[in-house]
């Protein structure tokens, strides 16, 4: 039988506890071993640190991370885990810093992760128990070796995880998420073999310092930056922008479709409702309910990226209760469970044993703080489920003048696309966005801390954007769950792109004598495919197809007196790449060609959105 820790969940009631309330010990003295090389199957060695308890011996469990964004930054990490009586092993993954070989994204990072697995348990320091931890990137080195069932590992805490790339986070219903193309512009020259030259190092900085330009200029060709020093970044990149399928060049980390293959461990999920893979943090926890003997457990929080620790993201205040203050305690005391059988330790620091825990947000009174946010509030709540039971699917359907109601309304809704033009992106599912994208939740206002749409006009004031929205709400209504967008639509272009965007709408007050138009989520389907993901169908000009947006999962309440508002139209830059309208090869058109698009909502095409309103 698999190993079922005794409490799930370890998650905010952790807050403020820490070690020693977990522990009741003194942190001992930690011994550093820096620049271990470690011999892949291929020969190539990675660079590794490692971290002892330092006086002690015997064998220990092990931490193990392995990361792209350089080991020695693990540091604090390695020491507190080694202070608590673990081995900490932090690895530059291949290619990156003082790692040998060449970076690949994520398809090294499974036979890699069980080689370096293979030297661990093989050491006299190591009891042969293995847990990993990281956000991000380092999340899904932890996925991939999970899936390629590497030896010892014992339990994974995937954190704001790279996975599903080709459904969702990266392609997104065949769109491209330009924060990727922002993350090889800043890698490129940063822990990369070609940075190791300090002059090629410095045009590959000078790139990066100028890629709002660069934005200007896309698609890239392979050959024609400076993107050329780093090949395998430019080739990488290039790829990844011409490739929307799904299929098997995104297979690495597709726990969607190969969830069969992953290691039966107590897997513990952390996300965002802010976070770039929020969809997929769900979509993966059931998927691995559905197959694993071992208990997967989940927490989403209103979190932006890798933000676990804050409780203001963006131009928004979520309340005190909203942040894991301690980064370290909670992971501890589940590696203590998962690692040592240390039964009980959890149960005297958190009450609750539900596998899911989720923040709901929306209740605050919505003042304006300090530090001049909005405060939205709200509460976590435990299930054990996702979604939590007591959810209806409740339709909410698109009418002329920008009507939103639950009865199917009448006609179509025109809007005219110029690629040369695109919707501005204000907050969102984002990460890697620096310096081109803000995150998380914002008013939907442009201004100076816009960099396209400088001006102070709201979004909803543009002809591109359809605005469906609701009478004031004469009662609370709570949404939890998945979202999805359903348009029946047509064009008189080959290919183009739908958008959708759920917003809360504060109404004024004197805090907001405008008030605030809250970005709750958003999603994009790229129509060539909007019948699947696996293979492209160019539209018919003129013929009405249906196409679904997928929205990423949401906890929000809209309170009495607000509206819900649902934005709709053909672009999110440069939160997803610019459709040209041309049919062209993703990524390699020479040509834009100004759209003319229409939202059907008749009867016989029923445009709504697809919400999961509780019954609390």
């Amino acid at each position: 039988m698999p190993y079922r820790p005794t409490q799930p969940c370890l998650l905010v009631c952790l807050l403020q506890l820490a070690a020693p309330v977990l522990l009741g010990q003194q942190p001992s003295k930690v011994a550093v071993e820096t620049g271990v090389m470690v011999a892949m199957r291929d020969g190539v060695k990675l660079a590794t640190d490692i971290y002892k308890p330092e006086g002690q011996v015997g064998r220990f469990p092990v931490i193990l991370t392995r990361t792209p964004y350089n080991k020695a930054g693990a540091k604090k990490h390695g020491e507190y885990f080694a202070q608590h009586g673990y081995i900490f092993v932090a690895q530059d993954t291949r290619g990156r810093y003082a790692s040998e070989g060449t970076w690949h994204w994520m398809t090294d990072d499974g036979q890699d992760g069980v080689d370096c697995a293979k030297w661990i348990i093989s050491q006299p320091w190591s009891d042969g128990k293995i847990g990993m931890m990281g956000t991000s990137y380092v999340g899904g080195t932890q996925h991939a070796m999970a899936l390629a069932r590497a030896p010892g590992l014992a339990t994974v805490i995937p954190v704001d995880a790279v996975s599903n790339c080709g459904v969702q986070s990266m392609r997104n219903a065949g769109a491209f998420e330009m924060r990727f193309w922002n993350w090889i512009m800043l890698n490129a020259g940063k822990g990369s073999n070609a940075a190791q030259d300090a002059g090629t190092g410095a045009v590959l900085k000078e790139m990066a310092d100028y890629r709002l330009r660069y934005l200007e200029h896309l698609p890239l060709r392979p050959g024609t930056t400076p993107l050329k020093l780093a090949p395998e970044y430019e080739d990488w990149l290039v790829q990844a922008m011409r490739h929307g399928a799904n299929d098997d060049f995104w297979q690495q980390n597709n726990i969607i479709d190969h969830a069969g293959d992953y290691k039966d461990i107590p897997v513990y999920l952390v996300g965002g409702w802010y976070d770039s893979w929020a969809g997929n943090t769900t979509a993966n926890y059931r998927a691995l309910t559905s197959v694993l003997k071992s208990d997967v457990y989940l927490i989403m929080g209103p979190w932006i990226h890798g933000q676990q620790s804050k409780s203001t993201h963006g131009m928004v205040d979520f309340g005190p209760e909203a942040a894991i203050a301690d980064e370290l305690a909670w992971r501890l005391a589940w590696y203590d469970d998962t690692l040592k059988g240390k039964r009980g330790v959890v149960g005297k620091v958190t009450p609750f044993a539900k596998k899911v825990r989720y923040f709901t947000m929306g209740r605050g009174d919505g003042h304006k703080t300090l530090n001049d946010q909005l405060f939205h509030g709200d509460e976590w709540r435990d299930t054990d489920t996702w979604p939590p039971e007591g959810s209806t699917a409740t339709a909410f359907y698109f009418g002329s003048d920008g009507a939103l109601s639950k009865q199917t309304q009448q006609g179509s809704s025109t809007f005219t696309f110029d690629p040369r033009n695109p919707v501005p992106t204000i907050g969102g599912n984002i990460s890697s966005g620096d310096g081109i994208m803000l995150q998380g939740a914002w008013d939907q206002r442009g201004g100076s801390h816009v960099w396209n749409w400088q001006q102070p006009l709201p979004l909803s004031a543009r002809n591109d954007v359809l605005v469906f929205q609701t009478p004031p709400l004469t009662q609370d209504l709570e949404i939890t769950g998945e979202l999805e967008v359903r348009l029946w639509i047509s064009s008189d272009c080959v290919d183009t792109d739908f958008t959708a965007k759920l917003v809360d709408v504060y109404p004024p007050s004197a805090d907001w004598p405008g008030g605030f138009d809250l970005n709750i989520t958003d999603g994009i389907c790229r129509a060539r495919f909007r019948d699947s993901l696996k293979q492209e169908k160019l539209l018919e000009p003129g013929k009405i197809h249906p196409l679904t947006i997928r929205l990423y999962p949401t906890s929000n309440v809209f309170k009495k007196g607000h509206r819900l508002r649902v934005d709709i139209s053909s672009s999110n830059f440069p939160r997803f790449d610019v459709n040209p309208n041309t049919g062209e090869p993703l990524q390699q058109h020479r040509r834009m060609k100004t759209a003319v698009n229409t939202i059907h909502h008749d009867a016989d095409h029923p445009s709504h959105i697809l919400l999961p309103v509780s019954r609390r």
